[in-house]
This record gives structure tokens, C-alpha cells and sequence, in this order.
């Protein structure tokens, strides 16, 4: 069992490292190669910048068991679909129950915006909440995913 990153843009990084530290879990964090990365926890795979470069990359390496932690719809199903866990930086826990919908809302959104609706607005700085919410999430999945639990 090994937790894997999508972590270009993902800001629990330490977060994920503080506690999968706690449960001898190791972590794969995956980047391209315009960002850098290190770790004294984890080890770093950085991969060529094509489109979802990353993306395919952290898949091929998921297996059932794992805990993948992405923003990206796409990644958590693929992941889910391999049996491993998967959780958004919000603290939101992917699962085969609601994956099905979230993807359906992305679809939906992304004909919105191509039809020139303008879609959200500005996103609002992280807080600590949230960084509480996810660590709580986060340490829960591990649990579950280290005694073989379902969601």
C-alpha cells in the first residue's frame, strides 16, 4: 500500500506527509517538470510536461489498495476502477457511489463553458478549515485502506 500525489497544484502536501509519516505509509508525489519538488518523506517522480503526462503516470504506478489524492474527476475514477482509495485536497473521499455524478457535473460544465457561459469565479484562498477537514479525511482513508476497510 503506498499513497501517490497528483502534485502540481496540490496544497496538502505536508499535510499527506505528516501523516502518512505516522502510519509508515509511503508516498509517491508526482510533478512535471516545470515544478520542483522535494521531500525528505516521500519520493519525487517527475515526468516529461505533456498533457496528463502526469496524470497516466500516476495511474500506471496505482494498484489496488492505494490511496490516490487528486483534484482531477478523471484520475479518481481510473482509480477507483484499479481498487485503490482516492481523495480531493478538500477532503472529499471519491467512491463508486458518487464518482458516476461527479463526472457527469464536470461534462456538463465543460459544454457551459465551450457555449461561452462563464462558469464559478474566483477562487477563494485556502484556510485552515479546510486544511483540517482534509487532515481528518485523509487520516480516516488511511486507516481504512491499511486494514483493508471499504468506503
Amino acid at each position: 500500500m503506498k499513497i501517490l500525489v497528483d502534485a502540481d497544484a496540490c496544497p496538502v502536501k505536508e499535510i499527506i506527509e505528516d501523516i502518512a509519516s505516522k502510519l509508515k505509509i509511503p508516498v509517491l508525489m508526482l510533478i512535471d517538470t516545470s515544478h520542483i519538488l522535494t521531500s525528505e518523506y516521500s519520493e519525487i517522480i517527475s515526468v516529461c510536461k505533456a498533457p496528463d503526462a502526469v496524470d497516466f503516470a500516476l495511474i500506471n504506478r496505482t494498484k489496488k489498495g492505494d490511496i490516490v489524492v487528486t483534484q482531477d474527476y478523471g484520475v479518481a475514477a481510473m482509480a477507483l476502477g484499479k481498487g485503490a482509495y482516492a481523495i480531493h485536497h478538500n477532503g472529499k473521499v471519491y467512491t463508486n457511489h458518487n464518482i458516476d455524478l461527479m463526472l457527469m457535473e464536470r461534462d456538463i460544465a465543460k459544454k457551459r463553458r465551450r457555449a461561452g457561459e462563464r462558469i464559478g469565479g474566483h477562487t477563494k484562498k485556502r484556510t485552515s478549515v479546510q486544511d483540517k477537514q482534509f487532515a481528518e479525511e485523509f487520516y480516516r482513508l488511511c486507516r481504512m485502506a491499511k486494514d483493508g476497510s471499504s468506503y
